[in-house]
């Protein structure tokens, strides 16, 4: 059995979603000329955006697989922190409800990352004689 399965699948899904819809819609087109030019990476801002989705995109078939897992969380987290610092960090934490557009979800987004890299690591249990 394959580790963290429902893990990989959820987020595949997500990158799954939040890749093909931009581009079959064009709204990758949009973001890379529109927003990345307008903040500062003109003229790259076209080939950035394709960049991005390309990675979520190719992200997913490896989650299926539980392939590359370290350099696909490692290439989105850098994604996700770079979506909070230029996209994100000014509409504040929540995404829906206290506000909209926020961090909370990249944030989410990339502590299920950091457990896909380790999943073994849990909290050091308390031994009986230090009760």
């Amino acid at each position: 059995m394959k580790k963290n399965f429902f893990l990989r699948l959820g987020l595949s899904g997500i990158l799954l979603m939040h890749s093909t819809i931009s581009i079959f819609s064009g709204d990758v087109n949009s973001f890379g000329l529109n927003y990345l030019n307008a903040i500062g990476f003109s003229p790259i801002g076209l080939y950035l955006a394709w960049a991005i989705k390309l990675i979520h995109l190719i992200s997913v078939p490896l989650l299926w697989l539980d392939r590359c897992i370290k350099p696909v969380a490692i290439c989105n987290m850098i994604i996700f922190i770079f979506g909070i610092y230029y996209v994100h960090w000014q509409n504040g934490w929540f995404v829906v409800g206290g506000g909209t557009n926020g961090i909370e979800f990249n944030f989410l987004l990339i502590f299920c990352f950091f457990n896909l890299m380790f999943p073994e690591i849990r909290l050091k249990e308390k031994s009986k004689n230090s009760l």
